[in-house]
């Protein structure tokens, strides 16, 4: 277990330990909507985030949150290329890119973007084709249904088998557009078409999509999971985000989506060293 501790570039290693920084520059996410909505403001988290430590800063410009609305393409477009481009401009850190729609994927490839990070997997129109035409990873993660309705009543016939058929299918439909799958993340979707048991029990077992050998993220941070288990708003969230970050990643994730770097830092800090003994 090794924690990746400063902006160096971008670990496909299972065995490596990064921290994804959550910049949203979004009027509506569910934490921190609006926050960082002007570039100056958002300049300034980053920087913040890359001296606390973060590895990769994962810029989004549409909130996913249940219930959320759909955003155009070129306004999603407005907000975050501009912002890509001046983080490339300022600092020497990976940046990903959370969307789902080829045109963005494209203009972000364009503007030197480090990672696309898709929840819908590349089932969009465009998207397989998009990635397939250059060489960065991708993340590909599980959602059962979409944003407006994935909370409605989510079943499974088994939880993580389903999640790993699913895995299964988008890998090799990645495989078949000429997208290697040494260029893939996979993450679980927690939140996304799941009931707070059922992230709970993808968490307890997290390890089971370990022998798909591929790097797993996982993003739990400030999320409805904890905040009805433990009846804490969001701005309380802080310790149960950070609790399920360290439990990811003792049950095999690299890489944690994270709101709150430096205490996740911290935390990580103290688990990477009592596992070195």
């Amino acid at each position: 277990m090794n924690i990746l501790t400063s902006p160096a570039a971008l670990s496909l290693n299972p065995d490596d330990i990064q921290i994804m920084g959550i910049l949203n520059v979004t009027p509506d996410s569910f934490s921190d909507g609006g926050q960082f909505t002007q570039l100056d403001s958002a300049l300034r988290q980053v920087e913040q985030m890359i001296t606390n430590g973060v590895s990769i800063i994962d810029i989004g410009g549409e909130s996913t949150r249940p219930g959320a609305l759909d955003v155009s393409e070129s306004d999603e477009i407005n907000r975050t290329i501009p912002v890509l481009k001046a983080i490339k401009q300022h600092f020497d850190v990976a940046v990903s890119i959370d969307t789902s729609k080829a045109g963005v994927m494209a203009e972000a490839i364009n503007a030197g973007v480090d990672l696309i990070n898709d929840v819908r997997a590349l089932q969009n129109e465009g998207c397989l084709a998009v990635v397939a035409n250059s060489d960065l990873p991708v993340c590909l993660m599980h959602m059962q249904g979409l944003p407006r309705t994935m909370q409605a009543n989510p079943q499974y016939a088994d939880l993580i088998t389903d999640i790993e058929g699913f895995f299964l299918q988008r890998i090799a439909a990645c495989e078949q557009a000429g997208i290697d799958k040494s260029r893939l993340i996979l993450d679980p979707g927690f939140g996304f078409g799941k009931t707070v048991e059922q992230n709970y029990q993808l968490l307890a077992q997290l390890s089971r999509f370990k022998p798909l050998g591929l790097p797993i993220l996982s993003g739990t941070s400030r999320k409805s999971m904890i905040g009805k288990l433990l009846n804490r708003e969001v701005a309380e969230r802080l310790s149960g985000s950070i609790t399920t970050a360290i439990l990811a990643v003792q049950n095999g994730a690299s890489i944690v989506r994270v709101h709150d770097v430096r205490e996740t830092m911290d935390a990580l800090k103290i688990l990477t060293l009592t596992h070195s003994f």
